[in-house]
């Protein structure tokens, strides 16, 4: 069975690598046309990193980034509402690891070449629509670099890893349109001394009154000390005017949100405006949908089920995606059947939660202490709410995403 893998981002990598450990055959089309290390930062939970563990990638990942050791929240005037261990520290057998999101593509697509071979991943292939028929699929590319038409590729399955703005979703799915709720994000990475442990991921402020999430990505990377630090802002714009993907970010657009944030242990409106790059991003993703697979044709990842890019889950959902997609292909020789089965296991957990990172993210913590306090500083926050219920709102969350450590380590 030739399997053709529309998108050679993390998904599209990973569910190569999966299909590749089970002795099934495949290729991987991407777009671009040369593969670089572009991006900003992502964090690799306990369940991103047990699947990349699966592949034999966590001892080649782990010294590219940074463990999380805890996780801490801090409301906009600075002072912290709660605080909890990460990763290993939290009793998980796999560490959270922080890091550059173009080392990670970089990691997956080298190994991709060296188990698959270079024929089998190939660039500079922009994917424009396809058709089947009872005996297989027929893919249709044009060569990204010169816009040329391309010959159609055949295979017998087919799987769309091509993203939010997937064409062949959109050939399912004419209609659809990306939800946009009007918040905007702005992005990017700071060199700058380590803050508070080196190795704390920090959500300050909520999204209603101006949000950051701030953690490292990079260690010791000028031989100086000085971390690269990660940082992502989000805002409520109130209207309906939205982000351009395709340019970069102004940190006028944004900065009056931040300026009044100067604590004790971090200036952030100085961690903003020392920025090597700002790009700027729309808060997106679709409503669920119940049907992923059609006949030979699935999707997988973002272009399954987009999501808000909170709790950093969106990466790791797409790497569940693709075990058990090659797991379902290798069990059933009917690949008809296989992709429905997918679609079963997977369409429903994924859909809750794309939903709850729209109502109740990991900061809907912050969002809570905001309201109980009235956006204003507190002198016990106990008054208000305690420890044992805010850890159960960050509990819940974990449950919803698949990676409470009873999940993860077998004892639920």
């Amino acid at each position: 069975m030739e399997i053709a893998i529309v998108g050679g981002g993390i998904v599209g990598l990973g569910l190569a690598l999966n299909l590749h450990q089970r002795g099934l055959t495949c290729r991987v089309y991407e777009a671009v046309s040369e593969v670089k290390e572009l991006g900003v930062g992502i964090t690799l939970l306990p369940h991103a990193m047990s699947e990349l563990a699966r592949l034999g990638l966590q001892e080649i990942l782990e010294p590219l980034g940074i463990e999380n050791q805890e996780s801490c929240f801090f409301n906009r005037f600075g002072q912290l509402i709660y605080r909890e261990p990460r990763g290993r520290f939290a009793g998980y057998a796999v560490p959270e690891i922080g890091m550059h999101r173009g080392r990670l593509h970089r990691v997956l697509y080298d190994t991709a070449l060296d188990r698959l071979g270079a024929d089998r991943v190939i660039p500079d292939r922009r994917c424009t629509g396809l058709e089947q028929d009872v005996g297989g699929v027929t893919l249709h590319f044009r060569q990204t670099s010169t816009g040329a038409a391309l010959p159609p590729m055949r295979a017998d399955v087919a799987i769309a890893c091509d993203g939010v703005n997937s064409k062949i979703r959109a050939q399912f799915y004419p209609e659809e349109r990306l939800v946009f709720t009007g918040i905007n994000t702005w992005r990017g990475v700071t060199r700058r001394p380590p803050i508070l442990t080196g190795r704390s991921y920090m959500r300050v402020g909520s999204i209603r009154t101006g949000k950051i999430v701030i953690y490292p990505i990079i260690d010791d990377i000028d031989a100086e000390g000085n971390q690269l630090i990660n940082w992502t802002t989000e805002i409520e714009t109130g209207g309906e005017q939205q982000n351009d993907w395709n340019k970069p970010g102004r940190v006028e657009d944004f900065i009056r949100i931040y300026d009044s944030w100067r604590f004790d242990w971090l200036d952030v409106a100085e961690l903003i405006r020392r920025a090597e790059a700002i790009f700027e991003y729309p808060m997106v993703d679709k409503d669920p949908i119940e049907r992923w697979s059609f006949g030979r044709v699935t999707l997988a990842g973002d272009a399954a089920h987009p999501m808000y890019p909170r709790g950093s889950t969106g990466s790791a959902q797409g790497l569940i995606d693709a075990r058990i997609l090659a797991d379902k292909l290798l069990e059933d020789p009917d690949p008809v059947a296989a992709l429905r089965a997918y679609e079963a296991a997977r369409a429903g957990p994924a859909g809750k939660v794309v939903l709850t990172n729209r109502t109740a993210p990991p900061d809907y913590i912050n969002i809570k202490v905001e309201e109980l306090t009235g956006d204003r500083p507190f002198d016990n926050l106990d008054d208000y709410i305690t420890q044992d219920q805010l850890r159960a709102l960050s509990d819940q969350y974990k449950r919803v995403a698949g990676y409470s450590v009873e999940q993860l380590n077998g004892t639920s």
